[in-house]
C-alpha cells in the first residue's frame, strides 16, 4: 500500500518498497509499510544511545473515566522521567491506576481540551514534554527515536511532529486518515501553550522549524460502531459551538452539502483513501458526515454548552484554521537530478539567511542542508500528498518549483498547498530575500 511520504528512521534513506526495521505495531494490528523517506533528520552519529547525558522528558495526559485505556498508554510512556495526569472528575479507577504507575495526578474541573492541556504543561518539570491521550500508545520505534532526539535535539527546534496512525475498528489507516497526520505533541517546555479560545482541535502553533518523526503514535480511534458514531457526534457539537459563519441559505448549502461531497471525492481519490479498504471509506464518510452535522447545527442555532472561537475568519470553512508565526516556511519542488541539485543549493542559501526550508524531490537526493522528502515516483498526486504532509508540519508560506516537471505538477495542486508568496521564485536571490516574519505580513524590515 503506497502512503504519503513519511520520515525514514533517523532521517536516513529507506530503499523504495522497504519499511523501517523497527516495529510500529500494537498487539493484533498490522501496520502498512511506507515507501518513501525523509533525509536530514536526527543524525544517528551524534544521537547514538552511547552519547553521554540526555534531556529529561515529561509525559502529560488529560483524562476522564479512562480506566480501560490508561494502562497500555502508561506502559508506552514508561521511558519518560515523569508522568503528569490531569483528571477532570473520573468516576472509575483512572486516578488510582495512574498513581499506581508512578504518575503525578492532578484534579481539575473540565475547562476544555486546551485549558486542561495547559494545566498539565504548567506542572511538568522535564526539559521536553510529550503530550499523549489515554487512547494513544507510543510505538517502540517512536520511543527509540525520542530517546535519540533527547540526546541531541536539532538546533532551532522547539516543537516536533509525530505521525498519528489511526486504528479504526481494528484496522490501521493510512491515506484515508491523512497519514502521516503529524501532531505537534513533543515540545520544549515553556516554549508553547495551547490557545484556550478553541474548544476542540487545540493544536500548538509552530513559530520555527518543526522536526518530523518517523515512529508512529498509535491512536485507537474507535473499537466499536457505537464509539465511532458517538465520537463523531460529540466533535460535531463542539465544532458547531465555535463556528463563526453566516447562516444564509447559500452558506449552509455549501457547508452542509457541497463541501462535504467534494471532500469525500478528494479524500477517496487524490488522497488515495480507497486503498485502506472498507474501513478507510467508512472513516472518510463519517468525517464528511460530521462536517454536514456541524453546519446543520450551526444553521439551527444549536451551539451546545461549550462555546469557543475556532480562529477561522467568518465565511471560511471551520477546518481551515492556520496561524503563521516566525520565520518564512519555504518548500522547493524538483522533478529531476539537475533541478534537485539547483534547488538544494538555493535552499541552503535561504536557510543560511533564516528561512525554514525543505525539499521535495524524486530519485537520488543531493547532499543537502535542507530536510529532503523523497518521492518514489514524481507526479502531480505524489507532489500533492508530499505538500500536504509538509503543510501538516507547519503552514507553507512559499512553494518554489524548479524545472518544467515541478511547475506542471504544482499547477495541479490545490491553491492552499501552493503557498501565498508567489513573489519567491527559483530566480529570486535567497541571500537578499526577507525571511523573517515581517516578510509574511508585508511590514517594513
Amino acid at each position: 500500500m503506497e502512503q504519503p511520504c513519511v520520515p525514514a528512521r533517523n532521517g536516513h534513506f529507506v530503499a523504495r518498497g522497504h519499511a523501517p526495521a523497527a516495529s510500529r505495531r500494537v498487539p493484533g494490528v498490522a501496520v502498512p509499510s511506507e515507501r518513501c523517506a525523509i533525509i536530514g533528520a536526527v543524525d544517528e552519529s551524534t544521537a547514538s544511545t552511547d552519547a553521554p547525558g540526555r534531556a529529561t522528558i515529561t509525559a502529560c495526559i488529560i483524562a476522564r473515566d479512562e480506566a480501560e485505556n490508561l494502562p497500555d498508554c502508561l506502559a508506552s510512556v514508561s521511558f519518560c522521567d515523569e508522568v503528569v495526569l490531569v483528571d477532570s472528575g473520573s468516576a472509575d479507577a483512572t486516578r488510582e491506576i495512574a498513581k499506581a504507575a508512578g504518575a503525578r495526578v492532578l484534579q481539575n474541573a473540565w475547562r476544555g481540551f486546551a485549558a486542561q492541556r495547559n494545566v498539565a504543561l504548567e506542572n511538568a518539570t522535564g526539559d521536553w514534554v510529550l503530550e499523549v491521550d489515554a487512547d494513544e500508545r507510543v510505538s517502540p520505534e517512536l520511543r527509540d527515536e525520542i530517546e535519540r532526539f533527547l540526546r541531541s535535539p536539532p538546533p532551532r527546534v522547539t516543537l516536533a511532529g509525530l505521525p498519528l496512525r489511526e486504528v479504526f475498528l481494528g484496522h490501521p489507516l493510512g491515506p484515508s486518515a491523512k497519514y502521516p497526520k503529524y501532531r505537534h505533541r513533543l515540545l520544549l517546555r515553556g516554549a508553547h501553550r495551547h490557545d484556550e479560545r478553541r474548544t476542540v482541535h487545540e493544536g500548538l502553533v509552530p513559530d520555527g522549524p518543526v522536526h518530523p518523526f518517523a515512529g508512529d503514535l498509535m491512536h485507537l480511534v474507535a473499537t466499536s460502531w457505537g464509539e465511532a458514531l458517538g465520537d463523531a457526534w460529540r466533535y460535531a457539537r463542539l465544532e458547531a459551538g465555535q463556528l463563526r459563519a453566516p447562516r444564509t441559505p447559500a452558506a449552509v448549502v455549501k457547508g452542509a452539502i457541497l463541501r462535504p461531497a467534494a471532500k469525500l471525492m478528494y479524500r477517496l481519490s487524490i488522497d488515495g483513501g480507497w486503498r485502506d479498504g472498507w474501513a478507510g471509506c467508512v472513516r472518510i464518510a463519517i468525517d464528511c458526515g460530521t462536517d454536514s452535522v456541524v453546519w446543520i447545527r450551526h444553521a439551527a442555532g444549536l451551539r451546545g454548552s461549550e462555546h469557543g472561537e475556532s480562529g477561522v475568519a467568518e465565511g471560511q470553512h471551520y477546518g481551515a484554521w492556520k496561524e503563521r508565526r516566525g520565520c518564512v516556511r519555504v518548500v522547493a519542488v524538483a522533478g529531476d537530478a539537475g533541478s534537485c541539485a539547483r534547488a538544494s543549493g538555493w535552499l541552503e542559501r535561504a536557510g543560511a539567511a533564516g528561512a525554514d526550508t525543505a525539499l521535495i524531490c524524486a530519485g537520488e537526493p543531493p547532499a543537502a542542508e535542507a530536510r529532503v522528502r523523497q518521492l518514489p515516483r514524481f507526479g502531480p498526486i505524489g507532489v500533492i500528498r508530499a505538500l500536504d504532509a509538509e503543510e501538516q508540519l507547519r503552514p507553507l508560506d512559499a512553494v518554489v518549483p524548479f524545472g518544467r516537471r515541478a511547475r506542471a505538477a504544482l499547477a495541479m495542486a490545490p491553491a492552499d498547498l501552493r503557498g501565498h508568496m508567489p513573489e519567491l521564485t527559483a530566480e529570486s536571490d535567497p541571500a537578499t530575500a526577507r525571511w523573517d516574519e515581517s516578510a509574511r505580513t508585508g511590514q517594513a524590515a
